[in-house]
């Protein structure tokens, strides 16, 4: 029925009263009437009453509580304290760190001495060094293709086996080589690299040797050789290794001081064609130099300067974030106009010396310029801005091939402390991009023993299949001497892996709870150590930087919290605070304690988070061998069919278990070993696995005493479990573990944790969206999942260690809820039944085609309906099924929404995205097709050979699309994606709602059912959909920053490392760059590239070179 109203609004709040006094006339005979707000009140409370009594007969939750008092002998419940457990976790990492120190110092200190003794050899060759060549072994080469014989001319052949510590195949007797694709091994330089290094093979013996634990031990070389130990076959992510040790972030955070960089780039007229894409790849490749501890901003010039993004006014942090807005406004710059140097120095001067409140890295001052040349040398900037000082240094870059007089660009560079460098193509992109580090690491060898510190960097994916690590560096100093001065040039970047992995272990996972946890976060903010931290992509190129207020829900405590662990203090705060569900459907809000601690030898800090019922634990006290013995027998398969299926969690219960993802195996396995080795062996975890004995026993117990004795299917129940914090669940009858899909670790299931979150039982359904496929109510069972926890107080202390529940039969359960919520089976006084002279009210059973009834959870998915078209729609959120309704109910504050970045999505590639997708104009010869060409002996053609490694990496080198910033080809990218939840209010009264929409209107009730998550909704049926409203969403979307200046945030608290070296008096600055070394005739470069031009052109033409 609908109820006539004049429209006032969208929606108001009535009482049903003053709705009928003002709309409904006196009701005549038969007239079905909307529900009466008590009515609907007397039908919550049959739909309470009836599912606590069923639930709490047949879960047998109360047995439980009692079973746990009766055992109490067999276990202590121990205390939790959130400061002394923190503490002791920050020491205990500080120990593993100090430990990789010193074998970190050790590879510093060797390498600085071998290289001092190392006699330089002119002549050396290819054939006189031996070592093993890390690409040799890797299957780059395409199907059908030859093997690159300069990959494997003069590598040894070593044999690997596993190691799944490394989750690689080793060598522990080698070292391994990694030489960067576009550099040439048979230069003499990375051969006598090659040479010295080679003896720091016996230090990373000894090291390993000293301590087993270690991971990758690693000596990255500013010539960009990279060794490394143990030996393995190198990894790269496409054919084409683009891999370069000299940009990868801790060979970066290691070489040089943090920086304040500017990047000025010419537009002007004469910069056009090839000069420009270079240019801009240039400065691409210039940004992938910076970490988070580095600020940037870029300009463009011609007679005037402006940021290439606009609302960019003053240096920016140079995360992901922030470079890619740089690299696609940079991308989008076109030239005109005419040269105007001094435009481009005052801007860039005006960003570093003014005295802006704005963030800054406060150390390392550049500005880095590029252009096509020119004449001008802006002589008055310097001397208004930086002389005498010199505190800001210049770098000068001449791009494109060109005939003009370079000395000005020289002049520039040499005049203020930087460095001229020549891009004449492609090739030469990366290495003078990069090499401006070894300028700026002259202060830091000249400070000596004060710059070798040890800095741990930010986590990041590990490019040889550790996974995510963090990393301790050490700067490796050139001892030589040079006449009567001191050397000043890095020889590298020594490194030492530590795996996350290794961390997580010292931390307390199982004694905190399901929803308990250690983090822990640098100086940026950003955590290296979260449960949330999942990288779902691998990215070799970037750090991994979620910062803790994007891996959990931001609030103002949480704000404060992360600004103490930077500021390296000790803390505890107990907060309220929204909660995340593991599956990223529900929000939930909870009492949390934080507690956090620095890491001492590091500028990390340790962050310990525990709810209230996880301030206690429990210890097993299972000393009899004979009562160990009959608790097992529950977990052996032929006590299923009488006991319900078991499942035990993929822990580590012992050093010797074999862990596998089929949880049937594991649990075979674990049987197997537990027949070998007793719970108290030493290389078993007694607390993990006692405590899971305890649990076996409790559950049987549950089952011999409750379970047995129920018919479910009186009960309308497919299935009743339990799971617990020691780790086992346990689903009866067996039959019903086949259609179990829930996590067999409790830990990580949403259930389990939700329901330790909040009172009385949780409802969920199996998630839908529109466009999964239909069921069919003949053949498919719909089971909808219902749990609590169970909280026992023992010796004044409560604890919540299990959760127990049920699956309902959704068709038996959607008729008794019709049931519930009707009048024929009403025994109230005066119920308003149809009578020959009066109206009677409808009810969700007798008048399902006007009343909509429905029992709603507390996202907003549909739990029941007494609708039969809506079976299907069991588990979708519910604006997918009603949009009008869900506004309703959203829009008077039934639910509340809460959106979200998720800053570790992964979404499809797009076509002609950044990752050059683009179709070749012209046919490109492979890598295989050059090696076997007679001229690549000449260093000539080497140069070529480079152009067109990137012009593969690039896009193809003749085509006109956009330069290829990224140089990978890939089917998946990175991506930020907004996530949508909603959930209920604190409103625990029932609401009317009257929903206007113009010429029609209806009624709405609705009622939270105490003691569960679900929200009770009647409706009448919208007689018309003219309503404009906004169409609610829980489904995530791609967030799309088209205008970065109007999604501006402000930019969040960090610290910048605390020791800088950017300045030295004894540096000798009179090395600033004297342009290429290898300039052949303009002639001779042009018949090389028409020869190329024509084997491209004519791939048939190759034939005749064979």
């Amino acid at each position: 029925m609908a109820i006539c109203a004049q429209s006032y609004g969208i929606f108001f709040l009535f009482t049903i009263q003053t709705v009928l006094i003002i709309c409904v006339s006196t009701p005549t005979a038969g007239t079905h009437l909307f529900p009466q707000h008590y009515t609907m009140i007397h039908w919550a409370g049959r739909i309470e009453k009836e599912l606590e009594k069923v639930l709490q007969h047949v879960t047998g939750t109360q047995q439980m509580r009692l079973i746990y008092s009766e055992k109490k002998s067999q276990f202590e419940i121990k205390r939790n304290n959130p400061k002394d457990l923190v503490e002791r976790v920050a020491r205990d990492i500080s120990k593993l760190l100090n430990s990789k120190r010193k074998a970190l110092e050790k590879l510093a200190r060797e390498a600085e001495f071998l290289q001092k003794d190392h006699e330089w050899q002119d002549g050396v060759t290819e054939n006189a060094i031996s070592y093993y060549d890390s690409k040799a072994d890797s299957d780059y080469t395409e199907e059908g293709e030859e093997e690159n014989p300069l990959e494997s001319a003069s590598s040894l052949e070593l044999e690997f086996v596993d190691d799944p510590n490394f989750k690689n195949k080793v060598n522990y007797s080698s070292s391994a080589v990694q030489i960067p694709t576009d550099i040439y091994k048979g230069s003499p330089v990375i051969l006598n690299e090659l040479n010295w290094t080679q003896a720091l093979e016996r230090v990373f013996i000894e090291n390993r040797r000293e301590d087993s634990s270690l991971r990758w031990q690693v000596f990255g070389s500013a010539t960009g050789v990279t060794r490394y130990y143990p030996a393995t076959p190198w990894r790269a992510p496409n054919k084409i290794d683009l891999y370069d040790v000299r940009r990868r972030p801790w060979y970066i955070q290691g070489a040089s001081s943090p920086k304040d960089m500017v990047i000025i780039v010419d537009v002007s007229g004469s910069v056009s064609g090839l000069t420009l894409k270079l240019m801009k790849t240039s400065v691409v490749e210039m940004l992938d130099t910076l970490s988070d501890d580095d600020y940037v901003n870029v300009a463009r010039f011609n007679e005037k300067a402006d940021a290439v993004v606009p609302c960019f006014r003053t240096l920016v942090q140079a995360n992901v974030r922030n470079k890619k807005i740089f690299k696609e406004a940079v991308m989008h710059m076109q030239a005109k106009g005419t040269t105007d140097y001094k435009s481009g120095f005052t801007f860039a001067f005006e960003q570093l010396l003014n005295e802006s409140s704005a963030p800054r890295a406060n150390c390392n001052k550049m500005i880095m310029m590029f252009t096509d040349g020119g004449e001008d040398r802006a002589q008055e900037i310097f001397e208004k801005y930086n002389w005498p000082n010199k505190t800001v240094r210049v770098f000068t870059f001449s791009v494109g091939q060109h005939n003009y007089d370079v000395t000005p660009l020289q002049w520039i560079a040499c005049a203020n402390k930087g460095y001229y460098f020549e891009i004449p193509s492609i090739g030469a992109i990366r290495i003078n991009t990069q090499e401006y580090l070894d300028v700026l690491g002259r202060p830091m060898v000249l400070a000596g023993r004060k710059a070798k510190q040890v800095q741990w960097t930010n986590v990041y994916q590990d490019a040889l299949g550790l996974g995510l690590v963090i990393t301790g560096t050490m700067p490796v100093f050139n001892l030589t001497e040079t006449g009567s001065s001191q050397n000043q040039l890095i020889l590298g970047v020594m490194g030492v892996d530590i795996a996350i992995n290794e961390i997580k272990k010292k931390t307390p996972t199982y004694r905190l709870g399901a929803n308990g946890y250690t983090f822990a976060t640098d100086p940026n903010g950003y955590v290296l150590l979260h449960p949330n931290l999942r990288p779902k992509i691998i990215n070799f190129r970037e750090p991994v930087t979620l910062d803790f207020l994007d891996a959990e829900l931001e609030d103002s405590n949480k704000e404060e919290i992360r600004r103490q662990m930077i500021d390296g203090k000790s803390g505890q705060k107990k907060i309220k605070t929204l909660i995340k569900s593991v599956d990223e459907r529900y929000i939930d809000e909870a009492a949390r304690t934080y507690t956090w601690t620095p890491v001492e030898g590091t500028d990390y800090s340790l962050g310990l988070v525990l709810p209230t019922y996880s301030e206690n634990h429990i210890k097993a006290n299972l000393s009899d061998q004979i009562l160990q013995v009959q608790y097992f027998e529950s977990l052996l398969p032929n006590s299923f069919e009488s006991e319900g299926h078991v499942f035990i969690a993929p822990r580590e219960y012992c050093n010797d278990l074999e862990l596998s993802n089929n949880n049937t195996e594991f649990l075979l396995n674990f049987i197997a070993l537990m027949e070998k080795v007793t719970p108290d062996s030493k290389q078993c975890d007694s607390l993990l696995l006692h405590n899971l004995i305890l649990d076996t026993g409790i559950i049987r117990q549950l089952v011999e005493k409750v379970w047995k004795n129920k018919d479910l299917n009186t009960y309308g129940f497919l299935a009743v479990f339990a799971a617990t914090d020691g780790g086992l669940t346990r689903v009866f009858p067996n039959k019903a573990a086949e259609s179990w899909e829930e996590d067999p670790e409790p830990f990580n299931a949403s259930y389990y944790r939700r329901s330790l979150d909040n009172k009385g039982y949780i409802f969920q359904a199996p998630y839908r969206t529109a466009r999964d496929e239909l069921l069919n109510p003949e053949n498919d069972t719909i089971g909808i999942l219902v749990s609590t926890a169970v909280e026992i107080t023992i010796g004044g202390k409560n604890i919540k260690p299990a959760v127990v529940g049920v699956k309902l039969d959704l068709e038996a359960w959607v008729d008794k809820f019709k049931i519930l919520a009707s009048n024929h089976t009403d025994n109230r006084q005066g119920s308003n039944t149809c009578g020959p002279n009066r109206g009677c009210e409808m009810d969700c059973e007798a008048n399902s085609d006007d009343l909509l009834c429905y029992l709603i959870d507390d996202g907003g998915f549909l739990i029941m309906s007494n609708q039969k078209d809506d079976w299907n729609k069991v588990g979708m959120f519910f604006s997918d099924i009603d949009p009008y309704l869900m506004y309703a109910l959203y829009n008077n504050s039934f639910y509340n929404r809460k959106q979200s970045f998720d800053y570790q999505s992964v979404c499809e590639r797009m076509p002609n995205s950044e990752a050059g997708a683009a179709h070749r104009g012209v046919f490109v010869p492979t890598i295989a097709d050059f090696v076997n060409l007679a001229w690549w002996t000449s260093a000539a053609a080497w140069s070529l050979f480079q152009q067109f490694i990137y012009g593969l990496a690039y896009h193809s080198w003749f085509v006109t699309d956009e330069v290829d910033a990224e140089g990978f080809d890939s089917k998946e990218r990175s991506c930020v994606m907004i996530q949508t939840q909603f959930y209920l209010s604190n409103l625990s009264s029932s609401y009317n709602i009257l929903q206007d929409c113009g010429n029609c209107s209806r009624l709405i009730h609705a009622k939270r059912i105490n003691n569960t998550n679900l929200l009770f909704v009647v409706a009448e049926k919208m007689p018309c959909n003219t309503c404009e409203i906004e169409k609610l969403s829980q489904e995530e979307v791609e967030f799309k920053e088209e205008n970065p200046c109007e999604e501006m945030t402000v930019a969040r608290y960090r610290k910048g490392p605390s020791t800088c070296f950017d300045n030295n008096a004894t540096e000798n600055t009179s090395d600033c760059g004297r342009g290429h070394s290898f300039r052949p005739p303009l002639y001779t470069l042009l018949l090389i590239q028409l020869l190329l031009l024509y084997l491209a052109i004519s791939p048939h033409a190759l034939s005749l070179l064979h």
